[in-house]
Order: structure tokens, then sequence, then C-alpha cells
């Protein structure tokens, strides 16, 4: 049990490095919850997660999810729920490919067609918001991209083995 005099409220800052996960999916959520926050006053329902495939799909017209997966850099599953989200929301429909009736284009739908029309200032707004966080916080976009390359070159997992002695 905890008593009164313990302080829980920086816990992932004080566990340093051992909270990296923690802490990235902190703001994760802050990011998420304070764009979200953007959208309800401009009056627009919309799913932070939502942005990268809307994004892909007005830029290329028609993606696979395999594709929006290897574009976003997300698991195909992650990318199918989305899917499933914004298909749900009558803003993306679905066509089979003319190369390969198998598979499944996405495409925007009119409905998502005039949101994306609708929410480009908004982006471009959001962007610039957070070009000008990263550049406040000393350029934290490329210190992610070294972390993505370091993880690339050994897992998280490998990493522990060798200080468990393991590796």
């Amino acid at each position: 049990m905890i008593d009164a005099k313990t302080d829980l409220s920086n816990y992932t800052s004080r566990a340093g490095g051992a909270a990296l996960g923690a802490r990235l999916r902190r703001l994760s959520e802050r990011i998420d919850r304070e764009a979200a926050q953007f959208y309800a006053e401009l009056g627009v329902e919309f799913e932070q997660r939502w942005y990268g495939t809307l994004n892909l799909l007005d830029q290329f017209d028609s993606l696979t999810v395999g594709e929006l997966s290897a574009a976003l850099g997300i698991s195909h599953v992650s990318v199918s729920q989305t899917r499933d989200s914004l298909h749900k929301a009558g803003l993306v429909e679905t066509t089979a490919d003319p190369e390969d009736a198998r598979r499944r284009m996405l495409r925007l739908s009119r409905k998502g067609r005039t949101l994306v029309n609708r929410l480009r200032p908004a982006w471009a707004a959001l962007s610039a918001s957070a070009e000008a966080l990263d550049r406040e916080a000393g350029g934290v976009v490329k210190m992610l991209d070294r972390l993505e390359r370091a993880l690339e070159k050994r897992s998280v997992c490998d990493r522990a083995r060798l200080f468990m002695g393991a590796d």
C-alpha cells in the first residue's frame, strides 16, 4: 500500500530509461488528446489515428492495407482496425485491385474526400505547431530517428539479454 507521503506523480521521469516506453505512450496519448480537442473545437469528429491513412489515400488515390502498413510503419492488424473504423464512419470504400482481384484497395469515399478537403488547413496548423514544438524541445524528431535506427540495429529484447548475460 502506498502511503500519503509517496509521490507517484513523476514516476516515469524518475525511472529514466527503464520507463522509456511508458513515457513515449504518455506523450503520444497527450498529443492525440490535445489534437482531438482541436478537432472538437472545429466541430469535427475525427480520430487522430485516421490521419496517416487519410493523408496517404489523398496523396495516392488508392492503396492496399499492406501498402498503408508499410508506409506508416505499423502493423497490418493496426491498419485493418483503422480501415474498419474509417469504413464505419463512411470515409473510405474498398474495391478489388484491378491487377489482382484477391486484393482489396482502399480509397476515399465522397464523404472522406470532403472531410480531407475541410481538414487541410487544420492539418497544416497541426503540422506547423508540431514543428514549432520540435524546435522548442531541441529536435526530438531527429532523436526519435536515432532511437529507431538503434532499435533496428539491436532490439530491446536483445539488449536486455546482453545485460542478463544470456548473449
